[in-house]
């Protein structure tokens, strides 16, 4: 099997970029500011290609996708639309990482939570290295721009939880566990 070029390989995450921002774009932050969603899997990308040096574009097109299933899709048939236009156009891989980091809404938050931490031990590797991002941007954000309704306790205890997802996914990639270390570094 041939591997992808560059060219391509740039050109699907550019198309995932527009993928995710057409399907984020009603869609806002809860910080006190309402910054535009589609900052957060901006984000996810920076931290993966830039600050930790991840090439794989399966993972960093899924790290841009990694809420599209999970936070614009609101039936069950619209799960699988999401599903099937994500599997043939970015890759069977790629729906496997976003598949292996969406949430089921449908359950309450606890049990969402704690189904996270139970679940991070089974991911797939490049899953992994997108929670690991998404931890990372998530601690950044409550650290520096919280929620505008978190109060200080609810803040610390994400903080806790995410430490507790992190730590159930083990050592996936050195470099992005540095960075999720000096995020949560910064626990208000």
């Amino acid at each position: 099997m041939t591997q992808p070029s560059p060219d391509a390989d740039l050109r699907r995450l550019v198309a995932a970029l527009h993928y995710a921002a057409t399907h984020h774009r009603d869609q806002r932050r809860k910080d006190r500011d309402g910054s535009p969603y589609i900052n957060h899997p901006i984000a996810l990308l920076q931290i993966l290609a830039v600050e930790a040096g991840v090439t794989d574009a399966d993972v960093l097109c899924a790290a841009v996708l990694h809420d599209v299933i999970e936070d614009c899709a609101h039936s069950a048939a619209e799960r699988a639309e999401r599903e099937a236009e994500i599997e043939s156009q970015f890759g069977p891989q790629v729906l496997d990482i976003v598949r292996d980091v969406t949430d089921d809404k449908d359950l309450p938050r606890a049990e969402r939570k704690q189904q996270q931490i139970d679940h991070a031990r089974q991911l797939v590797h490049g899953a992994k290295l997108v929670k690991l991002a998404d931890k990372t941007a998530n601690l950044r954000d409550v650290a520096h721009n919280p929620p505008a309704t978190w109060p200080l306790e609810r803040r610390r205890e994400y903080f806790d939880w995410a430490r507790a997802v992190v730590d159930a996914i083990g050592p996936a990639h050195a470099g992005l566990r540095k960075l999720f270390e000096r995020a949560v570094a910064a626990r208000p």
